[in-house]
């Protein structure tokens, strides 16, 4: 049985090993992903292509430089994991290091819906840039 646990565990070490393959498997057909701030990634995303091309937008952004690792055990409340999360990205004149959370909603063992969460969403919005 695939459990929420087991479909986010897969999520992040594909994503900490940079197998986006995998990464993009974990997600529903109709997957809603909400990315916070007022930045050209910002806003609500729909579908894996649409979240497939804001995460290599962000790639593209960073130089290939972008991590985002777990910064402390998952934790599980029916079909939704919370995530503690820490990234680094690094361009050309601007360095981000942050935390926050990110919260997956998981249905019929799939990533349904995403919301991120940042500590410091004027330093994301500066380092990402406006589009």
């Amino acid at each position: 049985m695939t459990t929420p646990l087991t479909v986010a565990t897969t999520y992040f070490d594909a994503l900490e090993a940079g197998d986006f393959a995998t990464v993009a498997a974990q997600f529903a057909a109709d997957v809603v992903w909400h990315q916070p701030g007022a930045n050209q990634f910002s806003g609500t995303h729909h579908g894996p292509e649409a979240v497939g091309a804001m995460i290599g937008g962000m790639m593209t952004v960073s130089e290939g430089t972008f991590t985002l690792r777990r910064n402390a055990p998952l934790m599980v409340n029916g079909s939704t994991v919370a995530a503690p999360v820490h990234w680094t990205a690094k361009r050309s004149g601007a360095e981000m290091d942050g935390v926050g959370v990110d919260l997956m909603r998981v249905a019929d063992g799939k990533v349904a819906e995403v919301w991120l969460f940042t500590a410091d969403p004027a330093q994301e919005d500066a380092f990402w840039g406006k589009a």
